[in-house]
Order: C-alpha cells, then sequence, then structure tokens
C-alpha cells in the first residue's frame, strides 16, 4: 500500500508543479468577509459569472481562482443572508489577482443558496466522514440550561457514541476518547468537555467552524487512531464594539469584542480583541431549583476564559494570538472531589506571499492540563499533560487541483501519580517528542477525484518513525449521486490512566506508551506477533455514497471498518510483579499493561432536510466494537449496537422571532459486567501471621464474565423554545426555555454493587435563559 502511494503522489504531482508554470492564464485569488464585522464568510462559493469556473472559501474566507485565461470577467458571490455581490476583474498573463470581497447583509434571506454552496462543495471534496458545524447549525439543537452547545450537537452526528450527562465521553466509531484528537486554533486539547457532559469548552459564540472527522481523515492529520475534531475561534469584530451576556438557571456569560485599530475602508489592514468569560453556577441554583433531584444540589461547576487578538493585514494575511483558562470540578460530598484546570496560549498566522499561489498557514502554541481527584480515606491521585505543538502548513492551487504539505513537531511531559490500596505511591514521569511531515494531493479528473497522501510520524522519544499512507476516492456518478471511497493508516503515542473496562471513571489521566508491555501480542488465531514498538495503531477503510435526493434532501450513507491492530490497555489480569522470580510466569499475568487487538465496523445513515424555516436532520448508527486481550473477547463499555438521533427546528412569526427545536435519542443498551455473588475477602496486608479466625473480612465481589449483560436501553427528548426581539440593527434580545429528559426517562448511569442500588442520569431539567447581544 505504501509503495503503491508513493508512486501515485510522484505520478500526480510532478505535473501539477511543472505544468503549472507554462500555462498562459492567471490567477484570482483572495477573502471574503462580512463588511458589517469583518469577519471572514466561510464555504461560500465565488465563482466566474456565466461559468462554472470558481472555487469555495475555507475556514479563513480564502478563495483561489487558478488557470484562469487571459479577460475580463465577473466576479459572483452568492450566500445564505447577503446581498449577491458582483466585481469586475481583469485577469492578465501569469498574473496574480487579488481581489477581497465584502458582503452586505441582507433584509431578505434567500435559504437556497447556502443549498447550492453546500451541493457545489460535495461535489468537489472527497468529504468521507467529515461533519462540518457553524455556530448556526448548533443554534438548531435545544439549547440546554439557556445556551447551544457544541458538547450537545457533536452527540448527534454520525458514529459517534455519548456515554450519559455525568462524566459523559464521546466514543467515535469504536475509538475511546484518548484515540479523539481535539485542536482549537490548532492547538491540541487534552479534555474540552465538562464533567456535567452536557458543555465542551468551546462556548458557541467564540465559534467559526468545527471540522469533525470520525475515519479514514487524510495525511493533515495524525498522532490519534481514531478521528479529529478541528475548531477554529471568530476574529473578533473589526469595525464596532459589540458583545453579548447572558445568565441561566445553569450558568452566566459575557462576551465583548472590537476593533483596537479599526477599519476605516474596505480593504484597510485592522486588529481587533475577543473576550469570552463563562460561569456555571449549577451546584449552587441547583439547591433550590432542581432541589428534587439531590437536596445537596448538583455537584457540577466549571469557568471557561477565552480570549484572542487578531492583527490584519491589507492584502488578508494575519496573525492571532490567544490563550484560555477552562477549569471543572465535581464535588460529591463526603465522597470524592473531582477538579481539573486547563491553561494554554498560542500564536496562529496565515501569509498570502505577493506573487505566489501558495498560501501558508502556520500555529505555535503551549499548554497544561491537571486533573485531580480526591476519595474519601484515600490519597489523592493526580495526572499531568503539559506540552508544546508547531507546525507549518502549505497549500498550493491548480485549478481544481490543489497539494497541501507541512510539518509539525509535537512535545509534552506527562506526570501520572497514584496510590494504591495499601497506601504505597506510584508515580510515572516521561518526555515524548514527536516529528511529523506530510503531503497530500487532490486531483480532479472529470467526475472522479483521487487525493492521495502520506504522512511519516517521527517519535523521537522512542526512535520509531512511522510511514503512514492515506488515500480519498469520489466518483460524481451523476449530478445528484456520488460514491467515495478512503482507506489510511494511522498511529499515537498517548494512552489513558485508566482502563477501557471501567464503568464509571470520572478521572482520566494521560502517559506516553509505557514500556512495561509484553514481547509479543497473542491474536485471536492463537498465533503470537512480536511487539515492535509501543505505540497504538489501527488501520481505516470506509466506503460511502452520497445521493441528493432533492435541493432540500440528502442522504450519506456510509460503512467503515476500523482494524486496531494495538491498543494499550491495563492489565487486570495481573497476579504476580514482574520481578525475576516470577520470569517463568507469562507476560499477561504479570506485565502493567498489556496490548490488545480489536476491531470496529459498522453503518451510518443521515438524512437532512433543509429549506426555508425549517431543518430536520436524522440519523441511525449501527456499531460492533470488540477487543481480544490474548485471553478472551470482550465488548468495551461503548459497545452500543443501535443508536438513532432525530433533530428538528422550526422558525416561524416576523422576522423568525420564534424558533421550536427538538431533539430525540435513542441508543440500545451499553455492556456491563454482572454480579455472581459475593465473599468475604481476609486482608492480609502482607502479614502471613494474620489470625483469620479473628479478623474481619471485606466484602468483595464474583464478577461474571466480562462485559457479558447489557444495560436498558437508553432514549432522551429535548425541548427548546426561543423567542427573539430585535430591538434595532444591533440590538437583540433573547429568551430561551428548554425541557432537558422532558418524558423524565430514568435512563441507568450506573449499578452500585455494594449498596446493590440503581444509579440513574439526569431527571427531567427545565432550564430558562436570556441573553442581551448589542
Amino acid at each position: 500500500m505504501f509503495r503503491v502511494s508513493v508512486k501515485l503522489l510522484v505520478a500526480l504531482v510532478l505535473p501539477f508543479l511543472f505544468g503549472s508554470a507554462l500555462a498562459q492564464t492567471g490567477t484570482i485569488r483572495g477573502f471574503v468577509y462580512d463588511q458589517s464585522t469583518g469577519e471572514p464568510v466561510i464555504f461560500t462559493n465565488v465563482i466566474l459569472k456565466g461559468t462554472t469556473t470558481g472555487a469555495a472559501t475555507d475556514v479563513n474566507g480564502y478563495y483561489s481562482i487558478s488557470k484562469v485565461p487571459v479577460g475580463s470577467y465577473t466576479l459572483l458571490v452568492t450566500y445564505l443572508g447577503y446581498d449577491t455581490l458582483e466585481q469586475d476583474v481583469k485577469v492578465e498573463r501569469d498574473q496574480i489577482v487579488t481581489e477581497k470581497l465584502y458582503l452586505t447583509k441582507s433584509a431578505i434571506q434567500i435559504r437556497e443558496f447556502e443549498v447550492t454552496g453546500e451541493k457545489q462543495e460535495r461535489q468537489n471534496q472527497v468529504g468521507m466522514g467529515v461533519t462540518k458545524l457553524t455556530p448556526r447549525q448548533i443554534e438548531l439543537m435545544p439549547a440546554v440550561g439557556g445556551d447551544a452547545d457544541l458538547a450537545q450537537y457533536l452527540q448527534v452526528v454520525p458514529g459517534v457514541i455519548f456515554t450519559g450527562d455525568q462524566g459523559g465521553q464521546l466514543y467515535v466509531r469504536g475509538g475511546s476518547p484518548i484515540m479523539n484528537k481535539m485542536m482549537l486554533d490548532g492547538m491540541v486539547l487534552y479534555n474540552p468537555f465538562h464533567s456535567i457532559g452536557l458543555f465542551s469548552v468551546f462556548d458557541n459564540d467564540i465559534i467559526r467552524n468545527a471540522d469533525i472527522h470520525t475515519a479514514g481523515f487524510n495525511a493533515e492529520y495524525g498522532g490519534r487512531i481514531s478521528s479529529v475534531m478541528d475548531i477554529t475561534s471568530r476574529d473578533g469584530n473589526r469595525t464596532r464594539l459589540s458583545g453579548k451576556v447572558s445568565a441561566s438557571t445553569f450558568a452566566a456569560k459575557a462576551m465583548v469584542e472590537g476593533p483596537m485599530k479599526k477599519q476605516k475602508n474596505p480593504g484597510d489592514g485592522s486588529s481587533s480583541f475577543l473576550l469570552n468569560m463563562r460561569h456555571s453556577y449549577l451546584d449552587q441554583t441547583s439547591k433550590s431549583i432542581y432541589s428534587y433531584v439531590d437536596t445537596a444540589g448538583l455537584p457540577f461547576s466549571f469557568t471557561d476564559i477565552y480570549g484572542k487578538l487578531s492583527f490584519n493585514g491589507a492584502n488578508g494575511s494575519k496573525f492571532n494570538l490567544f490563550g484560555f483558562n477552562f477549569t471543572d470540578n465535581v464535588n460529591y460530598q463526603g465522597i470524592s472531589d473531582l477538579g481539573w484546570t486547563n491553561w494554554g496560549a498560542g500564536t496562529n498566522f496565515v501569509l498570502v506571499p505577493a506573487g505566489s499561489a501558495v498560501l501558508i498557514d502556520g500555529i505555535f502554541s503551549v499548554s497544561n492540563y491537571t486533573i485531580q481527584l480526591k476519595e474519601a480515606e484515600l490519597e489523592p491521585r493526580m495526572s499531568e499533560i503539559a506540552g508544546f505543538n508547531g507546525g507549518l502548513n502549505f497549500k498550493l492551487f491548480n485549478g481544481e487541483d490543489e497539494v497541501r504539505y507541512g510539518v509539525e513537531l509535537l512535545g509534552f511531559r506527562t506526570n501520572f501519580q497514584f496510590y494504591n490500596a495499601l497506601g504505597r505511591e506510584y508515580q510515572q514521569e516521561q518526555n515524548t517528542t514527536e516529528i511529523a511531515g506530510y503531503l497530500s494531493y487532490k486531483k480532479k479528473i472529470n467526475s472522479v477525484i483521487v487525493e492521495p497522501g502520506l504522512r511519516m510520524q517521527y517519535y523521537a522519544s522512542l526512535s520509531v518513525l512511522s510511514l503512514e499512507p492515506r488515500i480519498g476516492f469520489k466518483w460524481n456518478i451523476t449530478d445528484d449521486l456520488r460514491f467515495k471511497l478512503a482507506a489510511g493508516r494511522y498511529s499515537q503515542n498517548l494512552v489513558a490512566a485508566n482502563s477501557d473496562r471501567d464503568v464509571v471513571n470520572l478521572f482520566y489521566g494521560f502517559l506516553s506508551s509505557p514500556d512495561d508491555l509484553p514481547d509479543e501480542i497473542t491474536l485471536r488465531d492463537g498465533t503470537t506477533r512480536e511487539v515492535k514498538d509501543p505505540l497504538q495503531r489501527a488501520n481505516h477503510y470506509v466506503g460511502g455514497i452520497e445521493y441528493d435526493l432533492s435541493n432540500n434532501l440528502t442522504a450519506n450513507f456510509e460503512v467503515y471498518f476500523k482494524d486496531f491492530r494495538q491498543v494499550t490497555n491495563l492489565n487486570r489480569n495481573k497476579l504476580f510483579n514482574d520481578t525475576p522470580e516470577f520470569a517463568d510466569k507469562p507476560d499477561e499475568l504479570k506485565k502493567d499493561y498489556i496490548m490488545e487487538t480489536g476491531q470496529a465496523y459498522g453503518a451510518d445513515i443521515m438524512l437532512k432536510y433543509e429549506k426555508g424555516r425549517t431543518f430536520i436532520w436524522a440519523v441511525y448508527s449501527y456499531t460492533f466494537v470488540d477487543r481480544f486481550d490474548g485471553i478472551q473477547t470482550y465488548n468495551p463499555i461503548w459497545d452500543r449496537r443501535h443508536n438513532v438521533n432525530f433533530v428538528a427546528s422550526r422558525a416561524f412569526g416576523k422576522f423568525d422571532a420564534w424558533k421550536v427545536n427538538v431533539r430525540w435519542n435513542f441508543g440500545s443498551g451499553f455492556p456491563f459486567t454482572q454480579t455472581q455473588g459475593f465473599y468475604g475477602e481476609i486482608p492480609f496486608n502482607g502479614d502471613i501471621n494474620t489470625d483469620i479466625v479473628s479478623s474481619n473480612a471485606d466484602l468483595a465481589t464474583i464478577f461474571g464474565p466480562l462485559n457479558d449483560g447489557r444495560l436498558p436501553t437508553y432514549h432522551r427528548l429535548d425541548l427548546g423554545i426561543t423567542r427573539t426581539w430585535r430591538l434595532d440593527e444591533h440590538k437583540i434580545i433573547e429568551v430561551d426555555f428548554s425541557i432537558t429528559n422532558a418524558y423524565d426517562r430514568q435512563n441507568i448511569f450506573y449499578f452500585d454493587r455494594v449498596r446493590f442500588e440503581r444509579v440513574d442520569q439526569l431527571p427531567i431539567l427545565p432550564s430558562i435563559g436570556a441573553s442581551y447581544r448589542f
């Protein structure tokens, strides 16, 4: 697979690089902005009027139309909520024309244009396993706690499994949370979700775009073996001071943004700032408002602070400075206290070189994530991961073809500390460095798109080079029907400091690949394979069909198979210390960690309807996940066989003053290990003289086969209604009322074996919130 990919890349890229130099044409490039704020307008089409030639803007609002014959043209831009823009432009031989385009908001919203733009995007990108989200889409969900949040929308993305309201984690197409790469403005984050499970650290008012890659992602991304979530934040308002304040039964927040150097005329340079702060006081308000849940109140609280400075050049080049501090606390009175802090700072830039068709962007950032769990009568557990990441990315356009290449550098230090039942301290500190380079090329040949790629990931601390070929393919069979494929090889050097078998574990620590691993991995057929390196590895194979049933109704069907060739997990079967006296014992009984193999396969079908004021999103997912630990095959706790999500939104009234949102989720039961009985276990505590007759025994559990049972099914209905008052062009008041778990379904959280009682997820939770935007 690797040799074929290299040959294909060379064959396709060389004509691209040298052929364009001989063309008797020119290039039109630039950016599209919202004139009222200066914010980029993303994923809109810029076309040459009277032709089918054009390009879509990217997440920075950048477009590039190359190989344009010499002559005079009119650029045409149409987008939802904006007046149509026409701009005359003249193309000369071998010249690059830069045009910054500014769209004016329209009083009449022409929604069909957005549908047309999305269709052209589907026809020109492979788009395998990718969901693109904008704040407008996120706001179509019921606003739990008064504010729409990315965490709530991620739960309805095809292939995503969510484990619950309290400490819930996201599992993407068979991968565990540690296998998901999360990025904010290019910075790697290690825990983007708060403990309550309803909120992420990404406030919706700072988001410009979110790309969710669930499988088969190309060579631009690496370092994780399941999925990637790439979030881009907004720049501050370049034209005027603006902001938003809001409060609800869950939380309050304030955002302010505006120019530092005002953009006086279109095309001028400018600078701006954005500051967003959000604080949850649910642990206090719940004592009175939600006392029926627990008289002591709900134990969750969090604070999120994000700031950004943007400096924009006259030609569209820019650089940003950004920083954040996120905190989260859970206080189960008399039982445990958990808290984590995540801070970071960085800079990123976009460079538009004069006289070159290359677009350059880069990132450098530092961050620290620390989590600590204090349990009654036990010493605290702590995990810290601190590091940096940087990168340079290049994009080169040639007609409808595109080359991407770049380099990345990442380093982090992990510190994991815990105490066992005997009070003995265990501490592990490691330093890791990774260097990566990638090259990918998108080639469109008539109705076919081919996108080969190659990523070279070098793990310097392990002296291991991982060559990871990737391939994407799409065939536009008709204007409405498309077939697509993707495959790739992936690796990572990060493991979770907890077991994938734990049903409930709010404490989520991090380690780089440990050394205490078996020398061989046992396969399902009984044969063994040498463990050449401690990396976690997987191969992805994905196929799908897109079909536009009408201008407003689209369907997407995808099937996938993830072959987890090496998965690191805590060894729950350990019986002996890894010392010389037990040298004759098998590795699976004495190593701290084991290497498992596994597989995940399934199918997702998504229907999307959008017309006028109505939006409907329906998803069905079938998933099968298993692991083999060398002794037994088992289904991990996130192996949900069936998952259904339905979202509907309808706006009505003058100027869409009212909006109603509905979300319903159904999921079949998760696996769990059943209890077969109890017995009295005498704690010898290392003393062979313990009197077994007079000693008090501890209660111990006899477990059944691992994850052989199934919990009850899960289903929940969320409702929301929003009333909007537009006082003038900028001043807007909104009131949101929502009901989470509207019919008060008793969904199980976990079963307490010792107390022999069932613990449920959150019951019905009504909430109300109000906001003022200026």
